[in-house]
């Protein structure tokens, strides 16, 4: 079999991830022709790549939403100021990020407009007047947005000026059902992460210094990078009465008294790409689970010129048997030379490669390529819509369990500070001690660089003293530097 050439390898060579983790990052992205930057400082361009699993992103979440009884709308980018300061915690919290437009139509705005970072003020000022009865509860509202936040340090995907998002937002009768409501679609970004994207998370409720601006609650998946590093892959969170009561969200109960409703929001960003990205991914480039992978087996013809109709022919009805049984397939029936189509969908992260050649059509076979492990395989065509599916129901599997088994070996339980710096140092997530006290873990990022990530769901209760105060303590939490 012809190999691709070195020259045009090395001209595309992806920075090993021991050399450069950050560089390597940025390469994959470019070689898998997901995203670049714009002409706008800070924001990306999303190629067809890149939107393509942002599609099926998409796919996923919104048929789990309108499962629970979500439905969808739109409300403007545009936030009247006044909006953002009624509530003082929100916009305390958004302040150093909001952008704000004061001239437009050649001439100086009455009020000025924010740029939406999140939406809670303008939708809750209209849920004020759609929510009258507790016959209108509860209301449960999606919407697919792009948002703007000016950051300082960008990177793409995971921190970006804009990006897309789904944000929801809920009005319950109860504090019960909101906080049930907020537990649940956390669950929901849990199932996304874990049964699509083949990445292990950790559920938890994030400390009261890290919680969402104007929330009572904030619950939060964080997942585990291969440098160690935490990234917040959806939150979800209970905001109490807090914005009811700043915007007049309020029902007559089944007793004709005037109540505040109970509210909650949850989201989940295209930062969920990065994280993909770099759960996964290796040396060669892409790696994508494939029950997110937009292409799922790619199958790549093998042949001289005068053999490229039967080859092409042969292909064809093989996708359409694959088709038929569901899988997502796509036909490289190009003329590059096998080694180079091979190593194109490599760096993209095809699940699955199928090679068809004439002596594959001779036989009533096809070589199948698994781009986790590279192993492969010889399958007569009767058995290979059968196999396809197993072999991508494994690479699933695979991808997870190697993930999984990833975070546990990193995941160090520490009971001294020498302790705790160290493992911090060397990358790894902190199981720890905390008095609870938000000074103590104002310090301790600002000597380390950690933060806590959440304090877990299936937190085990036992006494202990706090690693940076040596306070009594109930209970460990999780400390890690994060994107």
């Amino acid at each position: 079999m012809e190999t691709p050439s070195t020259d045009k390898h090395e001209q595309k060579r992806i920075t090993a991830r021991s050399e450069d983790y950050s560089e390597w990052y940025q390469d994959v992205i470019a070689a898998a022709d997901l995203a670049e930057h714009s002409p706008v400082k800070g924001c990306m361009i999303i190629k067809p790549n890149g939107y393509a699993l942002w599609e099926r992103i998409q796919e996923v979440l919104d048929k789990a939403f309108k499962k629970e009884g979500v439905r969808n709308a739109y409300f403007p980018l545009f936030i009247p100021e006044r909006l953002l300061k009624r509530e003082e915690a929100h916009v305390e919290g958004f302040a150093p990020e909001v952008a704000v437009v004061t001239h437009a139509g050649g001439k100086k705005l009455d009020e000025p407009l924010v740029v939406r970072p999140t939406s809670e003020t303008i939708m809750y000022e209209t849920f004020s007047k759609w929510v009258q009865s507790y016959r209108d509860l509860p209301l449960l509202i999606n919407q697919w947005a792009n948002v703007v936040r000016w950051e300082l340090r960008t990177r793409l995907f995971l921190r970006t000026t804009e990006f897309l998002w789904q944000e929801g937002h809920t009005v319950h009768a109860t504090n019960e059902e909101a906080d049930a409501r907020a537990r649940r679609m956390l669950d929901i970004y849990r199932d996304l992460a874990e049964n699509y994207l083949a990445i292990p998370v950790i559920p938890g409720i994030k400390s009261e210094s890290e919680k969402f601006a104007g929330a009572d609650k904030t619950y939060t998946i964080e997942a585990m990078m291969q440098d160690g590093k935490a990234l917040q892959a959806g939150t979800s969170h209970n905001l109490g009465q807090n914005f009811a009561k700043a915007f007049n969200v309020s029902f007559l109960d089944e007793n004709g008294e005037r109540q505040f409703g109970w509210q909650t929001s949850w989201g989940l960003s295209t930062r969920i790409i990065g994280g993909l990205i770099m759960t996964h991914s290796d040396d060669t480039g892409l790696v994508l689970s494939p029950r997110i992978a937009p292409i799922q087996a790619v199958i790549t013809t093998i042949g001289r010129s005068d053999e490229k109709r039967a080859v092409d022919k042969a292909a064809e009805q093989l996708a359409h048997t694959l088709d038929e049984a569901g899988i997502r397939v796509h036909v490289d029936a190009s003329d590059a030379r096998p080694g180079d189509k091979f190593y194109e969908w490599e760096k993209k992260g095809v699940p699955l490669r199928l090679e068809l050649g004439p002596k594959d059509i001779a036989s009533g076979s096809s070589v199948l390529v698994r781009r986790d492990t590279g192993a492969k395989e010889t399958v007569a065509a009767s058995a290979l819509a059968k196999r396809v599916q197993q072999l991508l129901d494994e690479i699933h599997k695979s991808l997870y369990d190697r993930a999984l088994a990833y975070q546990k070996e990193k995941t160090k339980n520490v009971d001294s500070w020498d302790e705790f710096v160290r493992e911090i140092e060397a990358g790894n997530f902190v199981l720890a001690h905390w008095s609870g006290d938000a000074e103590v873990e104002k310090k301790i990022k600002e000597e380390t660089g950690a933060t806590i990530r959440c304090i877990p769901f299936d937190q085990v209760r036992e006494d202990g003293k706090c690693v940076y105060s040596g306070e009594a303590s109930t209970g460990r939490v999780i400390f890690a530097r994060a994107y």
